[in-house]
């Protein structure tokens, strides 16, 4: 099923993470970052699994109050090159920051595993 970026969160944003970083599936909602270590891993909630991942990516944070009747939210900005912007937004910066990761890598949609689209699991 295919999901907007910008609404992914939870386990179907923790899982298009590790897709992308290459890890395998482990049991129980975890994932092999290794050959010998697997891991529950949560960079959407987690600033030691996500925090490097900003990093590398060079993605920049700002926090924005778009108007008077929008709430407060966390802006993410990922510049590559003076041609190529990526914006997520979000409610916390961890949020934001792997939805802008995301999009940069995989697009504005995100085709997510059938058993992660019943409710319960966002």
């Amino acid at each position: 099923m295919k999901v907007k970026t910008s609404e992914l969160s939870g386990a179907q944003l923790d899982w298009a993470v590790a897709h992308i970083q290459g890890y395998a599936e482990g049991p129980n909602g975890s994932f092999w970052i290794t050959e010998d270590d697997c891991v529950d891993f949560k960079p959407s909630t987690d600033w030691a699994q996500g925090g490097p991942i900003i990093e590398r990516e060079k993605i920049n944070v700002r926090f924005i109050t778009p108007n008077a009747s929008t709430p407060p939210c966390w802006a993410y900005i990922s510049m590559e090159s003076d041609d190529f912007n990526v914006e997520e937004w979000g409610d916390t910066p961890l949020v934001a920051a792997m939805r802008c990761y995301v999009a940069s890598k995989l697009g504005d949609e995100v085709e997510i595993p059938k058993e992660m689209t019943n409710e319960g699991t966002v």
